[in-house]
């Protein structure tokens, strides 16, 4: 069992890396893994509900992305700032573009009436901002004035739409959980006729979830915590499908994540829960809830290429991507799917 985060790397050509959503989004390519074996099949989404019949549960994450990208004037000269997420009272963890501009008690002028001040500095490169706003505020006033937050391997700024799910509705993500964008209406719309039931979750997603891991190994690799939110009805009726053998599919990391983390919390079951998860899934983690996951192609020597290496098998999905890049798959946000089951 590897835990040296260079075995997790591969080579992906940039012209791979998708810039756009395919349109319509049903005709993104398909990956289907099977983990039992070495099978692979090749399908496009709008076969996505082939892979599934009735009495399955599909968990999706609800969360919504804000404009969390910000620009300021800080003593004359244009910054940027990235919210990552609020903390305690009015504060926010937030990233500084360029670092060193920024110092302690310095105010960050987005607009007359969206100030910033910076309280600390930290070791990561982080930063500790203020606003004399309630966070509801604050994510009003970001999306007025903000950008959307898209991974910088995206270089033109999409519309609101491609960058959220068909689904979105509890705001507060700096990161669209990606392997949503798949699940159209279409799409869910033929699911339920399947008698497929979808379930909502929360996981408000985090910077984490896009950059790279800098340690060398995965054991000092620190996790950024996300708050998630699974209601006393979601946990009730996956416990119960759970004991009469139903399976469990994840759309998304996010999805994975935050299921795994409250069943982690709590013997294997789930129970309701609001509050943060920094659950670090990696090779050897026994999976007590997820059967399946959709899930896109994630960039080398990241957390997620990790978590889906845990679920497949390491060599199966680096071997995976190969075949990927093969079959000119696209790669990244608004790339194409796998489905592991």
């Amino acid at each position: 069992m590897s835990d040296a985060v260079s075995d997790f790397d591969y080579h992906l050509p940039l012209e791979y890396i998708a810039q756009e959503p395919m349109a319509p989004r049903e005709n993104a390519n398909l990956m289907a893994l099977e983990r039992n074996s070495e099978m692979i099949k090749y399908r496009h989404i709008i076969d996505l509900p082939s892979f599934f019949h009735s009495g399955d549960i599909i968990v999706v994450n609800n969360t919504k992305v804000f404009h969390a990208r910000l620009h300021g004037d800080l003593r004359g000269s244009r910054v940027e700032l990235f919210l990552v997420r609020p903390e305690q009272h009015n504060h926010w963890l937030a990233l500084g573009k360029p670092g060193k501009k920024f110092r302690i008690h310095d105010s960050i002028y987005v607009s007359s009436d969206f100030v910033a001040t910076v309280e600390d500095k930290h070791a990561d490169g982080t930063l500790s901002i203020s606003f004399p706003n309630l966070p509801e505020e604050v994510i009003r006033k970001a999306n007025m004035y903000g950008e959307v937050p898209v991974p910088p391997y995206i270089k033109t700024i999409p519309n609101d739409a491609d960058y959220q799910t068909s689904y979105a509705k509890v705001m507060g993500s700096v990161a669209a959980p990606t392997a949503g964008f798949h699940l159209t209406k279409r799409i869910r719309d033929e699911l339920v006729n399947k008698r497929v039931t979808i379930l909502e979750i929360t996981l408000h997603v985090g910077i984490g979830t896009f950059m790279p891991i800098k340690s060398e190994t995965l054991t000092t690799h620190t996790m950024h915590s996300e708050w998630a939110h699974v209601s006393r009805e979601v946990a009730d009726r996956i416990n119960n499908a759970k004991e009469k053998g139903q399976r469990i599919i994840a759309i998304g990391t996010t999805s994975v994540r935050t299921l795994e983390g409250v069943a982690r919390l709590n013997h294997g079951k789930l129970k309701e829960f609001s509050g943060d998860i920094d659950l670090f899934i990696k090779p050897g983690f026994t999976f007590r809830v997820v059967d399946a996951m959709l899930t896109n192609f994630h960039l080398p020597k990241s957390t997620l290429i990790v978590l889906v290496s845990a679920f497949a098998g390491r060599e199966k999905i680096l071997q995976a991507y190969k075949q990927a890049i093969d079959h000119h798959f696209r790669f990244y946000s608004f790339g194409d799917a796998m489905l592991m089951y």
